[in-house]
């Protein structure tokens, strides 16, 4: 049994990743831009890029994880796939992507027909083809160690990537990340890694976060679950061609509690 304060953290270090991904992806200030989650899992990652003004497609090769997506109402589109055979999107498609904590897995062989290098390859040669030109990807993953690591990067080299491996918080066991920064056009300097202050790395992580999320919100000028907010999410679905209903003086108004 999964405890709720466990399934809670699990949340709450997804959000984290993901956003430190987005930060690193450095796009437009105030800018709404179509993005790729890689693993999209339930989703918890696009709802951050959803928070953050973007609107996102997500792939995964879980059907339950989609279906879980799909119950929590999440607002991107989905999309069943395996990375490992390629990203099936049209040139261009994409002004950057993340992925969080799923680009590992391609270096297993879960049959004998499975050879991780191929798969890497036709999995980066496909994202590198998806991308914008000059947009950038970041990949959250856990190595195994540094083999797996150059396998990774190795390929990612060979399907025209330029870029490097970003080390968050390198001296903690536990709050060490790495992030796969790969540019689609000219080489650009490398994202500086977080480090730890002399209070700790977990302290220095959190506050990142939290100071992050206020300025993401307070950026827009409007609170999670207000009426600006509510408004500003049912005009994007729409735009997103989904069925949305007509906005009233109600709209947005806290409801009163039952008894």
């Amino acid at each position: 049994v999964v405890l709720p304060s466990t399934i809670s953290r699990m949340i709450d270090v997804q959000s984290k990743m993901a956003e430190r991904a987005l930060e690193l992806l450095c796009l437009p200030e105030g800018q709404s831009c179509y993005l790729l989650d890689i693993g999209c899992g339930t989703g918890l990652s696009g709802d951050y890029l959803t928070e953050e003004g973007h609107c996102w497609v997500g792939i995964d090769i879980s059907p339950a994880m989609l279906d879980a997506a799909l119950d929590r109402e999440t607002e991107g589109d989905l999309l069943l796939g395996d990375m490992g055979q390629g990203i099936p999107f049209r040139p261009g498609s994409f002004d950057g992507c993340i992925s969080i904590s799923a680009v590992q897995w391609l270096c297993n062989a879960n049959k004998k027909s499975d050879i991780p290098a191929k798969r890497l390859y036709c999995f980066f040669s496909s994202l590198y083809s998806a991308l914008v030109r000059g947009a950038r990807a970041v990949l959250q993953l856990y190595p195994e160690n540094s083999e797996q690591l150059e396998l990774i990067t190795t390929q990612a080299t060979r399907a025209g990537f330029t870029g490097g491996v970003v080390v968050d918080y390198p001296n903690s066991a536990k709050a060490k990340k790495f992030y796969l920064c790969l540019f689609s056009g000219p080489s650009a300097s490398l994202p500086k890694g977080l480090s730890a202050s002399e209070d700790g790395e977990e302290a220095t992580e959190s506050k990142f976060t939290k100071a992050r999320v206020v300025h993401g919100l307070a950026r827009r000028g409007m609170l999670k679950k207000s009426r600006e907010w509510v408004l500003e999410k049912k005009a994007r679905r729409r735009r997103q061609g989904k069925e949305v209903r007509p906005d009233t003086q109600y709209t947005g108004r806290k409801r009163r509690p039952r008894f």
